[in-house]
């Protein structure tokens, strides 16, 4: 049996949670209900969306109806939109193979004191090629999409833990703007977890180079919420070390074991994402005008390209 991958919020936690996220358990239902009845008035839309997503897009927003139908509609046009993060989703394919040997991308089974899931990103080996970036992405929002189905109380947020050790300028040559862009207009605004703090652990001169890359497609509150780590200590401060891997000088367990429970997963769950492949707007029936590349990414090419002294 596959050891438990994300452990659940005990009833305290959960409390604590609720408080965070707005929601109130006697009110939640109608909400949940309003926003039923709201998606099968949308023609462009699916609604076989069940409950528990639905109510997870609700603790998202905070339980604001109208922030919920927003991001919502985004999930469905994101899909759309960018079919290198949201179709092929099979990890059987080499192309995805190849990205799963070379980086890990887990997030850890415990969360941290105030109820925030953590996810590690960290490449294997600094003189392997760089994976495949849109496909690390795409994997990236896999996992997310498993969450989606498996969070059943929803957690106050996600936490990334960036580790820079085998980073080099020619792994992150390959992360153009346009791409960087996309992706996390998807990760902050179709998905309803919302990125609360971003670490970076073992950084070098590079990291500076590449932060300063991406915080402009980053929201506000979130570029305030970048921490740098000399001293892995340091990180202990905001994670506490039994839900870190030993990496890390946690109590969790070897990265790999934790990632490889994780393919694991995402192998299990192939015939679903093949299932879910339609699951998208359409944006012929969306009503006014539809949704095109340039309204939901802005110009393409208006970004200077990333460069390295």
């Amino acid at each position: 049996m596959t050891k438990m991958l994300l452990i659940q919020p005990t009833e305290e936690m959960s409390k604590l949670i609720r408080v965070e996220l707005n929601e109130n358990v006697e009110t939640r239902d109608k909400d949940l209900e309003h926003i039923k009845e709201w998606l099968k008035k949308q023609p462009h839309l699916p609604d076989s969306f069940d409950d528990l997503r639905l109510m997870t897009f609700l603790r998202g927003s905070k339980f604001s109806l109208e922030k919920c139908k927003k991001k919502l509609d985004m999930y469905f046009t994101m899909r759309g939109a960018a079919p290198e993060f949201f179709s092929n989703r099979d990890v059987t394919r080499p192309e995805t193979r190849d990205v799963l040997d070379l980086i890990y991308i887990p997030p850890l089974p415990g969360l941290t004191k105030n109820g925030r899931r953590v996810v590690v990103m960290k490449g294997k080996d600094k003189d392997i090629p760089t994976p495949n970036v849109a496909e690390a992405m795409k994997l990236v929002m896999m996992i997310g999409d498993i969450r989606l189905k498996e969070e059943l109380i929803g957690v106050a947020g996600d936490v990334y833990i960036l580790d820079a050790s085998v980073a080099t300028p020619a792994h992150f040559a390959k992360f153009t703007p346009n791409l960087v862009k996309k992706f996390l207009i998807c990760v902050q605004e179709a998905y309803p977890v919302k990125l609360k703090e971003i670490h970076v652990v073992n950084v070098s001169p590079l990291v500076d180079s590449i932060v300063n890359f991406v915080k402009p497609f980053l929201k506000e509150k979130i570029r305030n919420r970048i921490f740098m780590h000399s001293d892995i200590t340091t990180l202990y401060d905001y994670i506490p070390r039994e839900i870190l891997p030993a990496e890390y000088g946690g109590d969790a367990g070897p990265i790999q074991d934790i990632n490889n429970t994780w393919i694991k997963k995402l192998e299990d769950y192939g015939p679903w994402f093949k299932e879910q492949e339609a699951l998208k707007s359409n944006e012929a029936l969306r009503p006014g005008r539809p949704k095109t590349q340039d309204d939901l990414f802005g110009i393409e090419g208006s970004f200077r390209q990333l460069s390295f002294d």
